[in-house]
């Protein structure tokens, strides 16, 4: 396959020849997410790559790690899985692809769709705080195991996925044991966003801006705690599961 590039600054799409409309609506959401993301966060990359992919398979290549994630993600969350964030780049399905993901609750395709912005908030939150990937080394890899629900609430909060997660989130409420707060692993894909939601909606969205820009040095139940003004972590669990069953 032919590769060509399509251009809007900062961002350049490398795609095959056949996929330049997928490519160019890819670049749209992107521009969209920049002025979003700068508002919460700033942090100044160089020029950012998208890999457009038209396969599953070229994207589990490109980015082996990705199955394995999905492996460990609870199933309501495995198809928004569409895309990975490393070293710069993004590696993304193609809009048509990604809508082919789409479950038939209200609210799937607008999230896959924004499946690009998501990434994109990935790259920015690993720049302002480098003790969170991306890039995935082993110190950062670590810390993620711990802070998956901060990373991956980052990146669905940021992007606009959190407004169209709430079927996603019924589903995952009636299959399975209660997530944890914060959420674990396994539902961090899903639920973070909601996390962060609570805190922008009882604190501000400063609040959040300074639970993404450093981590708390003992960990994510007092990062929690301090960010909802010294409420007791159980009283805000409480509230997040109210707030979850809503």
């Amino acid at each position: 396959m032919a590769w060509v590039e399509t251009r809007s600054p900062p961002f350049v799409a490398r795609h095959g020849s056949a996929a330049a409309g997928e490519a160019r609506r890819i670049l749209s959401t992107l521009e969209a997410a920049r002025e979003r993301v700068a508002v919460v966060l700033a942090a100044d990359l160089d020029e950012v790559t998208v890999v457009v992919h038209e396969s599953e398979v070229l994207l589990a290549l490109a980015a082996p790690v990705l199955p394995v994630l999905r492996r460990l993600t609870a199933p309501a969350a495995r198809r928004y899985l569409g895309g990975w964030a490393a070293g710069g780049e993004l590696h993304v399905l193609t809009p048509r692809l990604l809508e082919r993901r789409a479950s038939s609750v209200p609210g799937s395709r607008e999230m896959l769709a924004l499946t690009p912005a998501a990434l994109y908030a990935r790259l920015v939150l690993g720049a302002a705080n480098p003790r969170l990937p991306p890039p995935f080394t082993p110190g950062a890899t670590i810390r993620f195991a711990r802070w998956a629900w901060l990373v991956e609430g980052a990146a669905q909060w940021l992007s606009g996925q959190t407004a169209h997660a709430r079927p996603a989130i019924s589903r995952r409420l009636h299959e399975g044991s209660e997530p944890t707060f914060p959420p674990g692993l396994r539902d961090a894909t899903l639920l973070g966003g909601s996390v962060l939601d609570l805190l922008a909606r009882e604190e501000g969205p400063g609040a959040v801006t300074g639970l993404l820009e450093r981590l708390h040095p003992r960990g994510p139940n007092a990062a929690l705690v301090a960010a909802f003004g010294g409420r007791p972590l159980a009283r805000t669990a409480d509230a997040w599961r109210v707030s979850l069953r809503r």
